[in-house]
């Protein structure tokens, strides 16, 4: 089971964390993404971190201003996002990946488990 938290409204150039617990939190070949879904736009994926081989990655929109970590304690994920544009609004989904044996995935269709999504809103 996934559960995020965090979301909110933020300013622009604000910053927010998300979180993203996960019941199923493991430390072999396994990721985490973060997708996004803005009004009237397909859903996108933002950041992946693969907790067996350390790395991460990021769309070209958010590299240098959201960063995503592990906490392998307690089974959580984060996706702290500084310097927030209008355009960072939307529901942003938190998805594992348990049979990750290259790295992360930007592809949806490598996610099983899905979380309910956490609302992000950055006013101008």
């Amino acid at each position: 089971q996934i559960v995020e938290s965090g979301g909110g409204l933020a300013q622009a150039g604000g910053s927010l964390r998300l979180s993203c617990v996960d019941s199923g939190f493991r430390t072999e070949e396994y990721a985490i993404g973060w997708f996004r879904k803005a009004p009237g736009k397909a859903r996108e994926w933002v950041s992946c971190i693969s907790i067996s081989q350390t790395t991460t990655s990021y769309a070209y929109s958010v590299k240098g201003r959201f960063t995503i970590s592990a906490d392998n304690a307690k089974k959580t994920v984060y996706l702290s996002m500084n310097s927030l544009r209008p355009e960072d609004t939307g529901v942003y989904y938190c998805a594992s990946d348990y049979l990750a044996v290259r790295g992360c995935s930007t592809e949806e269709r490598f996610y099983g488990s899905w979380g309910q999504g956490s609302r992000v809103t950055v006013s101008s």
